[in-house]
């Protein structure tokens, strides 16, 4: 079977340098493609691009990576904007949260990272905590906190232990969107996990699996992408 295909979202940032340019660019940390790679999967770039083809573009996808970045634009969930909350992203915002719907739609794996957990829970009805203390430790250097698993639930059944991961956000989910539920906390009671219940694979994660070893949460995701393609194959045999 061919390794599955599994698209991430990225940045659009303008003044990126290398070697002699300075240009706006499509940016993607590397450590998402390597973690998709380590998984098992193919991994492609999914820069912000016109909501409407959101569709289209899941269509091609065995999975589906919302990436960490800026905070969400507190008027995708009715709420004011804090002086803590950084500045909008809007192509970002309306890009992927049009990719969410449309994995929704396909019964596409999907797995929100940081952002993306907020996102997931923005696109489903939900809102955010616009500031928290003591998750970020240092600007620009990320942290490590403990998160524990909701017995029951498919993060634990990835990882049922209490799991140090790499962390680096100021922003939280408040009111959980409709369908889903908590399935890990940190020490101080921050929705660290949520997934949608059910049998579909969704699952968000606040934390930064790219920064670390543990590959679980990925291969997981991989996995699942896997099967789907295998389904999807039979029928077309068939």
């Amino acid at each position: 079977m061919a390794r599955p295909l599994i698209g991430v979202s990225t940045y659009l940032e303008s003044g990126a340098r290398w070697g002699v340019w300075e240009l706006e660019a499509a940016l993607l940390p590397a450590g998402y493609p390597r973690l998709v790679q380590a998984a098992g999967g193919l991994a492609a770039m999914l820069p912000p691009d016109d909501p409407s083809y959101a569709a289209e573009a899941v269509a091609r996808l065995d999975g589906l990576v919302i990436a960490g970045g800026p905070d969400v634009d507190p008027s995708r969930y009715g709420a004011e904007r804090s002086p803590r909350t950084g500045p909008p992203a809007p192509e970002r915002d309306a890009w992927e949260l049009a990719l969410i719907r449309a994995a929704l739609d396909a019964d596409l794996p999907l797995l929100g990272i940081c952002r993306g957990m907020q996102l997931l829970n923005v696109a489903l009805g939900g809102t955010l905590i616009q500031h928290i203390d003591d998750h970020v430790t240092q600007v620009g250097v990320f942290g490590r906190h403990p998160v524990k698993p909701v017995p029951g639930t498919r993060y634990a059944e990835i990882a049922a232990e209490e799991t140090a991961v790499p962390t680096y956000h100021h922003q939280a989910v408040d009111r959980l969107g409709e369908g889903l539920l908590a399935s890990a906390y940190a020490e101080d009671g921050t929705v660290e996990a949520i997934e949608l219940n059910g049998r579909r694979w969704v699952l968000g994660v606040q934390w930064h699996p790219e920064m670390g070893e543990d590959r679980r949460v990925m291969r997981a995701l991989t996995e699942a992408a896997s099967r789907g393609a295998r389904q999807v194959a039979s029928r077309g045999v068939s």
